[in-house]
């Protein structure tokens, strides 16, 4: 794509989307400059043009689609917005630190910010997991007027900036599959002992049902599934799992994504490196962001038919779940979002104010969508 025509045919309307606020004015530790040592604060903005650099640690690999290759894509944005004062130059895994240690790098200052998805941080703050994707939750439109309109942005920064973290939400990808198994999964029973990779709150919904789940960042799942340390592995949209290659040790790949309707991934920053970054880099950063979402919506939606079809030519068989099993998902989730509110407040928090939305959004979608 060329980047400088994105700029000028849709930085007007990406104005519009940008996810994230900007701070209240303050001073901090300035960021790793290229340039004159001053720092860039609020009272003094980047329009010195002093360039700055900001190192990211990415979670995943940039040859992935969307969930990697948009964060080379808001370096190429960024840059000519800025006519390359500001530099945002994002990491492979591991270069800078292990993909499930970005969080803590990023809040210690360590690096300057993070390319990954909250889900990844469930461990540290449960209800982070909700600025990623929910059990049977909203599809993309859904999931960013409440970002945007409905609450979310102003609970998704207070929970982060507690950590010194500011997020911004910067991209999208549609519904996940749920799941790559070597043996077809023909009741509930079937879950029973197995040891999965599944990522978030779907996770908590297995094991329900007696199955094993870990947390794998997303460059150790292959190997595990193929030298048998997981017996089954969810991990991205069919795109992405066919790019990865699991269609090579397991031939049942499992549709919808119930625990993964849309799914939104973020640019995390040092909360001190972003307050000394002044208004302008900070709204080029939004704008950015807010461009970059809607072009990985656009994106992520263009190119799943064919990797499905890719899959069915490899031997994939593409299965539906039938609804009685989706059924007792949904009932299990119930039972993991109570226990959950009621032993993290954050979390009751977060979801009362989710689910507030998307019972008046109901009456909207009731009367829009087709039957």
């Amino acid at each position: 794509m060329n980047v400088a025509a994105a700029i000028t045919g849709a930085v007007g309307l990406a104005l519009g989307f940008v996810i994230g606020g900007l701070v209240n004015d303050g001073t901090a530790t300035p960021p790793e400059t290229n340039g004159p040592a001053t720092a860039t604060t609020v009272d003094q903005p980047a329009a010195t043009h002093e360039k700055v650099r900001l190192r990211i640690a990415s979670t995943a690999p940039t040859t992935l689609p969307v969930i990697g290759s948009h964060g080379k894509r808001l370096e190429e944005l960024v840059s000519t917005m800025s006519g390359g004062d500001l530099e945002v130059r994002l990491f492979e895994p591991g270069a800078l630190v292990p993909a499930l240690e970005v969080f803590d790098a990023v809040s210690s200052g360590s690096v300057d910010g993070g390319w990954s998805v909250s889900s990844y941080w469930a461990g540290k703050v449960p209800a982070l997991q909700f600025f990623n994707s929910v059990p049977f939750g909203p599809e993309t439109a859904e999931q960013f007027a409440w970002m945007r309109y409905g609450g979310g942005r102003e609970l998704y920064e207070e929970i982060y900036h507690r950590y010194n973290i500011h997020p911004l939400v910067c991209w999208f990808i549609p519904q996940d599959g749920s799941g790559w198994f070597r043996k077809p999964i023909d009741s509930l029973e079937d879950f029973r002992g197995l040891k999965i990779r599944f990522l978030g709150l779907g996770g908590r919904v297995l094991e329900k049902f007696g199955a094993s789940t870990q947390l794998l960042a997303g460059g150790d799942i292959y190997p595990a599934l193929e030298l048998g340390t997981i017996d089954a592995a969810e991990f991205s949209m069919p795109v992405i799992d066919e790019q990865v290659g699991f269609q090579e040790v397991a031939k049942h790949y499992y549709m919808p994504g119930w625990h993964q309707s849309a799914s939104m991934g973020e640019a995390i920053f040092n909360l001190d490196r972003w307050n000394a970054l002044g208004d302008q880099y900070r709204a080029m950063l939004e704008t950015a962001c807010g461009e970059n979402s809607l072009d990985a919506i656009a994106y992520g939606e263009a190119i799943q038919a064919p990797a499905l079809r890719s899959l069915e030519k490899d031997g994939v068989t593409i299965r539906r779940w039938p609804p009685e099993i989706l059924d007792a998902f949904r009932q299990a989730w119930q039972e993991v979002v109570t226990d959950e509110a009621k032993a993290d407040p954050d979390f009751a928090r977060v979801w009362e104010s989710l689910s507030a939305f998307r019972q008046d959004y109901a009456l909207w979608r009731q009367y829009s969508r087709l039957d």
